[in-house]
This record gives structure tokens, sequence and C-alpha cells, in this order.
């Protein structure tokens, strides 16, 4: 399969697909942390998505798609969506229109994704907020289910793909906060390093869909 593995930079997903032998590429506008730029576009994923496209990957290599893709996975940026940001709506008693705004656009992003010319589409995200009217869901995820003792709902978007299968459910011994991967994690790479998805996630997604 040729598959695009959206808004991702640390590639994790990506080379979990790899490994299972389909052409899969990350794609995201900062440059990869997976090692592996020859797999990775440093690009904005909107004029890709619905395929018949040519790119360039950071080897510098031309590559291109003649029809949609295969498969898309996408991971957007949650930060104005996520039920998490909600105190933050209201600013001196009054809504941030600034921040609802940014809402929006994520939002509109997310939907644009949702409704590519694909036939096979997971979007990820956190439990989002509903005054930004994003479809249903499909299915909620939780870390423990894939073998990470850590509590963290995740809710799936899917469109043309069964269930994302566990693989090894365990205890929850940690939430998000407390796990120790992330509770010492500070400064402007905090939120980019609680960003990433887990290696045993990814490689789930690869078994159940590649």
């Amino acid at each position: 399969m040729k598959v695009l593995v959206a808004c991702e930079e640390s590639q994790r997903v990506c080379i979990a697909f790899r490994n299972k032998g389909h052409e899969a590429y990350s794609c995201d506008i900062e440059f990869c942390s997976g090692d592996k730029p020859e797999w990775h576009i440093w690009a904005d994923v909107e004029p890709l998505l619905n395929g018949r496209c040519s790119f360039r990957t950071c080897d510098g290599q031309l590559h291109t798609l003649e029809g949609p893709w295969d498969l898309i996975l996408a991971f957007p940026p949650c930060t104005y969506l996520s039920t998490a940001g909600a105190a933050n709506l209201y600013k001196d008693g009054k809504l941030d229109e600034e921040r609802i705004n940014a809402g929006q656009q994520a939002a509109d992003f997310f939907l644009k994704i949702y409704y590519a010319d694909c036939p096979k589409i997971c979007i990820e995200n956190p439990v989002p907020m509903s005054r930004f009217n994003l479809p249903q869901r499909t299915q909620e995820v939780q870390p423990y289910m894939f073998g990470v003792p850590v509590s963290k709902c995740t809710y799936l978007w899917l469109k043309g793909l069964p269930f994302l299968c566990p693989t090894k459910v365990v205890k929850s011994t940690y939430t998000f906060n407390n796990y120790p991967l992330f509770k010492n994690s500070y400064g402007k790479y905090r939120q980019k390093n609680r960003s990433k998805t887990f290696t045993e996630v990814a490689e789930a997604m690869a078994l159940s869909w590649g």
C-alpha cells in the first residue's frame, strides 16, 4: 500500500508500516526525528491529501503518486480542539475569540483530512470540545490496551477500516501526566514529546491495517 502518515515527525507509525513492507511516508511541517529522512516529507500536508501529486522527501528524491493514497493515518494538532484546553477559552471572564478562531481553523483542517479522497482513513485525537462539531468518533482506545501501562483516552475516527485491535492489555499503573516518560518533560519540547505516538500503538496500527 501507499500510505501517508500526516502530521507525524516522530515517524513511529511510518516506520511500523515500512516494516510491514508498505510504501509509507510521514509528513509534517517539522523535520523528522525518526532518523529516516528518505521517508519524510517536510511540508504542509494539505496539498497531498487527495493524492495525484508529486512531492520530495528529505533526501531530495522526487516521488509521484498517480492516484489517491491507499491509506491515510493522521495525527492533527489538538491544542485548540481538546477538552483539556477548555479552561483556556475564557480570558478575563470573556470568550477568547483568538483561541476560538484557532480552534475553528484546527477543526477545518481535521475535516479536510476526514473528507480526503482516500478509501481508508484513520484520524487520532484526544477527546475534542463539542463546540467544534467534529464527526462522531468510531473508537476509543487507551495505551494500556497495547502494553503501555498508561490511562489516556484517545479517539479514533475510522473510514474504511476495522477497529484497532488491542495487542496486549495490561494494568493501568499511571495517568498520562504521571508516566515517568512525561512527568519530567519541560520546556519547548514538552508538547512535542507528549504528542508522539507510543511505539506499541504504532505497531498495532500496522498489524491491524497493514
